[in-house]
């Protein structure tokens, strides 16, 4: 079993903000989990919503180059794919650029609103699994002391994770889920106040 993807890295600042949208980056996302290609109302369907709303979205991602418009399908629904060789997309960080660090911003708050809907749909449903190997629904957030080591470690555990999340459906490959996590250096903050925080209170 082949363990690497090969993503398609997006550093310009205009194209993350396209994609700070959390409809944009849910469309993305979908059509890399239906393979890079899918009818309009395949990824409607998926995402729970009206076909119509998606076009508007559909057309900004195309006109970025994010997302290509093809033939229609048989039965005469317009689909799409992802751009280039349809690989799934990843953020390619550039802190010390302003510009791109707003953007990263935008996108990060987009990316939580996303979390934050589908982990509230997914609390409406009767039958979630909550525990056991085969859990869906789970929010967790912890704060750690890492050696090097261990941070080579998360870092290739989540690797891990992006790869198996990024392949294509398949018929064994027949649960739709999502997963977002956020990975931050925390700074230690000195017990002692400052003269300039005292002066601001």
């Amino acid at each position: 079993m082949n363990d690497s993807i090969n993503f398609r890295a997006i550093d310009d600042p205009a194209l993350i903000e396209v994609l700070a949208s959390p409809i944009r980056q849910e469309i993305v996302d979908m059509l890399a989990a239906l393979g890079g290609e899918a009818s309009a109302g395949d990824v409607a369907e998926h995402l729970g919503r009206h076909v119509d709303g998606l076009y508007y979205h559909l057309k900004i991602l195309c006109k970025a180059g994010l997302v290509a418009a093809v033939d229609a399908g048989a039965d005469g629904g317009r689909r799409f794919r992802l751009s280039g060789d349809a690989r799934p997309l990843r953020l390619a960080y550039k802190t010390a650029d302003e510009a791109q660090a707003q953007t990263l911003r935008m996108f990060i708050h987009g990316l939580l609103q996303v979390a934050e809907q589908d982990f509230n749909a997914a609390l409406t449903k009767g039958d979630v699994i909550t525990q056991g190997s085969e859990r869906e629904l789970w929010a967790a957030r912890n704060k750690a002391w890492l050696s090097a080591d261990e941070l080579v470690e998360v870092n290739e555990l989540l690797e891990r994770l992006c790869v198996l999340m990024s392949r294509p459906r398949t018929p064994e490959r027949d649960r739709l889920l999502s997963c977002t996590f956020v990975l931050v250096p925390n700074r230690a903050v000195s017990k002692r106040r400052s003269m300039s925080d005292k002066e601001s209170e």
